[in-house]
This record gives structure tokens, sequence and C-alpha cells, in this order.
């Protein structure tokens, strides 16, 4: 259809109100939706909070506000997106390789699908929702927490999901339950003898470079290696003996990273555990004893939360319940090479996580007050602390490297996608820069519905013709007049349960049997059975009366008594 232009005539153009006929097309003023998506705090400020000293008067330039600007364009934080899609807290987000699927997982117990195509600005939200404990429909399925979902860096079709039960998961990336790890004998003692996971896992990791490869690790001390074509029976199970006091030799395995340098070379698996200790065992085995451990990383009974290796597989970067940060060397496992203090959340929160950025010159993580912190690799002193959810702790963190975005959950329920429109590429940016669907009136459920009952609101007041005239249209029996139009029957007591007692003795054969005594019913054929026998006529003639002993008085009255048995 061809567009006709009104000519440059306001008189006309304000007569008829418009400037053009046609159908017009929607266009979207890009940098103003994406203005609109700035973020509004003080934030993006240098926060690099060292000791005072005398020099830092000294060292201060007339250039501080370029180098502002800089450290906006360094870090993806000046703009953001808020996804609020859970009821309750986010433990864990995760995003596929190429960026385009997110996947968030909280304590409401629920996974959210969200898909950043189909998304824009107003209308955030995910297109599907399933909880991944459910097995079958019933009323008594339980629920459980989520702790950790995990893309597959190498097949994005599959994701691992751990909740608080002994078996972990994989799922499809549309939400379809693919594959269920077998639980073990909880009645073995030795560990090595069981074919699962006996009590609650709670962490996972990917194998790097081998996609059938995946490791979980559990509150029974042990950490499984698994071939997700052959659920039935971990490949190796690792037995991590503890040495605390007390222990009995058993701990609870926190959190678990399963590292490959980019260089290549051999990788590295490394797990925390409760007892306070960090052991390190050869990616590709073998797994009889660990390549390094150090027994006091952490304080014993706190839980290590996050743990996460660097690019080049050289360094490891735990976060503890002792409210540190330590930064360990894989080539001299012994002593941490920096500890700085910060707060812990995994005493309520036990999937608080700490994570490298993508080429590892920073480390991210959040704290109890709901600020952002990225830390420098080698002093762990923070170069930007930004507020995300102040007063609602920051649980989970995220930096994706091919969209070059950050992405946090929040003990508020609240998913926050931090960018830079000049560095980073679709995701979040994607959707602030699309056209925001035109909405309609009808489109608002709170206008047009009454929730509370589920039924529009003409219905509610009762004003309708068919509302005031319920039996129009129908006979006296109350079936419809109209052919066309079903007959709904009668809601009865019965109609919820069983059928109506009508229906059955009409419907159903030989129903009126179930009311009647069955020795009376064999009784009223004695007399035709005497008179007329069918199949018994031939020895009519031959055949002996029946007698029967006659009962004395005494026996009539008194039953006879049980032999006793000897």
């Amino acid at each position: 259809m061809t567009d006709y232009d009104v000519p440059d005539d306001e008189a006309l153009q304000q007569f008829l109100g418009t400037t053009g006929f046609g159908k017009q097309a929607r266009k979207s003023n890009v940098a103003a939706q994406i203005d609109q998506s700035k973020r509004n705090v003080a934030t993006t400020e240098k926060a690099i909070k060292v000791e005072e000293d005398e020099d830092k008067d000294e060292d201060v330039d007339d250039d501080s506000d370029d180098d502002d600007e800089d450290e906006e364009d360094e870090f993806p934080v000046s703009h953001e997106m808020i996804i609020k899609t859970h009821d309750r807290a986010i433990t864990t987000a995760t995003l596929d390789p190429s960026g385009g699927r997110l996947i968030t997982g909280s304590v409401d117990c629920n996974l959210k699908f969200h898909d950043f195509a189909s998304m824009t600005p107003t209308t955030i939200r995910a297109f599907k929702s399933i909880d991944p404990t459910v097995t079958k429909t019933s009323a008594n399925n339980e629920t459980h927490p989520i702790h950790q979902v995990l893309f597959n860096p190498i097949a994005p079709s599959s994701i691992l999901v751990v909740t608080a039960l002994p078996q972990a998961k994989i799922f499809s990336r549309d939400g379809e339950l693919v594959t269920t790890f077998v639980k073990g004998d909880m009645y073995l003692r030795d560990m090595h003898n069981t074919k699962g996971h006996i009590s609650e896992v709670t962490c996972g990791a990917w194998h790097p470079t081998n996609r059938d490869l995946c490791v979980t690790g559990g509150t029974d001390s042990t950490l499984r290696i698994w071939d997700v074509n052959n659920p039935r029976q971990q490949k190796e199970v690792i037995v991590h003996k503890s040495r605390a006091a007390g222990s009995a030799g058993r701990t609870r395995m926190s959190a678990v990273v399963w590292g490959s340098p980019l260089q290549g070379g051999p990788n590295i698996l490394v797990g925390a555990a409760y007892d306070g200790s960090l052991a390190m065992w050869s990616g590709e085995g073998p797994y009889n004893r660990p390549a390094g451990e150090i027994r006091d990383a952490h304080t014993k009974d706190t839980w290590t939360s996050g743990l996460d290796i660097s690019a080049d597989g050289r360094t490891v970067i735990t976060r503890g319940g002792d409210d540190t940060i330590k930064l360990w060397d894989t080539r001299k496992f012994k002593t941490p090479v920096t500890v700085v203090s910060h707060a812990s959340t995994s005493a309520h929160y036990p999937s608080s996580n700490i994570c490298f950025s993508p080429n590892s010159s920073n480390i991210i993580t959040g704290s109890e007050t709901g600020h952002l912190h990225i830390l420098n690799p080698a002093t762990l002193r923070p170069e930007l602390v930004t507020p995300v959810t102040p007063g609602s702790p920051l649980i989970t963190v995220l930096w994706h490297p091919k969209l070059n975005q950050i992405i946090t959950g929040s003990a508020n329920g609240e998913t926050h996608i931090l960018y830079n429109p000049n560095t980073s590429f679709n995701g979040a940016k994607l959707v602030m820069s699309k056209a925001p669907k035109r909405r309609h009136i009808d489109d608002d459920p709170n206008l047009t519905m009454d929730l509370s009952q589920g039924i529009a609101s003409d219905a509610t007041g009762g004003t309708s013709h068919v509302t005031r005239h319920p039996n129009t249209g129908m006979t006296a029996s109350g079936k419809s007049r109209d052919p066309r139009r079903p007959h709904i029957p009668a809601s009865t007591p019965f109609a919820k349960s069983q059928p109506d007692e009508k229906h059955v003795r009409e419907f159903i054969p030989l129903s009126s049997m179930r009311d009647e005594d069955p020795r009376e019913a064999l009784l009223k054929y004695a007399v035709t059975a005497d008179k007329d026998k069918m199949f018994t006529n031939a020895w009519s003639e031959t055949q002996p009366k029946t007698i029967y002993r006659e009962l004395s008085d005494d026996e009539e009255e008194q039953p006879d008594k049980k032999k006793s048995r000897r």
C-alpha cells in the first residue's frame, strides 16, 4: 500500500489531525529508550577504598572527570534492565554461551526461562516457568529450593539443575526433563560402593571440554563425576576425608569448580568443604588423593559458598563464611596470596558466589548491603562499588563473556542486567533498543477481569440479561431448545465423586443386584429348580432322596464349640 503525505499545509494538517495516510511504520527512538534505562544512582563512582594516605591529595589531577568517564566505559554498569519474575530470593542465574536465553532459579522452587529475542521494554517477562522437583501431578508433591543452574558450555541444549535433593537433573533448554541421576544406598557406610549421592546435593559444574561429563558435590562428603548418557551410576566418586576433630572423616562439600586453561593443558578440579578445607585434583584423574589440599583454607564450620578459577588456570578465588576473600596460586597451593575482609551472606544464602571476569582482569561479587563489588585480581581491593539493590543482599553474580553484561540476583527477587551501550552487545541492550509494544486497554487484566473470581467484571454485577434470566432458551427439564448446544447435566452432590443413583440404575446393567440379598436371590429359584430340572432331569428317578440328620433342641441352642488346638 502506498502512503500519501499531506502537503505542508499547517491548517490542513491541524484540521485532519495527521500528517499522512495509510499504514504508518513503527518507529522508535533507540537513543531515548536506552537513556531511560540509565541508572539514576550516584553510581559508577570510583571506589578504591584504601587506607588514607597522605599522598592521596597530591595525586589528584585536573582530568579526574575524564578518568571517571573512562571508568564508566571500562565496566558495563552504566545502564540496567530489571526482571521481576520471582517472588523470593534468587539463588542462581545462567546464560547460554550465545547469550540469547537466561534462566534464573530461586528459593520459590521455580526456574524461569527468559528469551531476549522475544522481550520488549514493556514486556519483560519469562516465557516459561517450571518446578524441577515435580515428578507427577499430585497434591503431595514436595518442593525444594534450587541451589544451582548451569548451561553446558559445549552443548547449550543441556542444563544441569541442582536442587536440595540427592539427585541432580539434566533439563533441555526448553525446560523438558532429560536425565535424573540415581540416588545411592544410604545404608552403606563406604561411599565408594554407592551408585549416587545419599544426601542433599549442594553444588555442581560441567566439564570444560567434554560435553558429556559433569560433577556434583553433596553433603555426603563426596564429589561424583557423571556421564549424562549413563545416569544409573556415577563414572567416578571422589571421597573427601575430613581431618577435623569429631567429624568421623566426613564433611559437607559446599562448592566445586572445574576449570581448563585457555592455552590448553591439563584441567583442574577444585572443591571446598564445610570443615574449612580446600582440595584440588587433576581434572582427568587419578582421584585417589588430591594433588593439593589446604586444611585450614577458611574457618572450620563456615560455609565457603564462592569458588572460581581464573582463565589461565593459575589462580583460585574463594569467598568463605568467615567474612574473608582469599586468592590462591595453584602452583603453590599452600598459603593464600592475598586476603581481604568481606562480609559473607552464605549463612542465609548458601549459593552466594564470586567469579572472575571473562578475561580474568577483574573479580566480581555481591555484598549483604546490595552492592556490586568489582575487585582487582592482584590486590583484591575494590576498583568499583556500585549499589544494585540497596538494603537487599546481592546473592549471585555472572559476567557473560560474549554480551559483556553483568547479571545479578538479589534477595528481593529481582534480576538486574547491567550493561553499557558502548561496549555491550545484544542481551539487555537488544531488549531496550526495541520499539515498545503497543498496549491495548484490554491487555491490563486489572481493568477487565475480577482476579479474585477469575471472571469478567461485567458478570460480577449481575446486570446482564443472561444473569437475570438463567433459564432462557431451556425446556422445563433443563435441556436447551437449541439442538446445537450440548446438554449440561444438573450438578448434584454425586456428580463430583460418583455418578447419580438414577443414572446407575438406568444405564449400568445388573446394578439392581447391588442392593439385593444374594441368598434370597438364589432361594427364589429353588421351587422352579425342583419342578423343572433342566440339567439333572435324567437322574430324577434313580437319584435317592437326601436324608439329613435331625438336630436335638440342645444342639440347636448351643453352637458347636471350637476344638482346642493341641
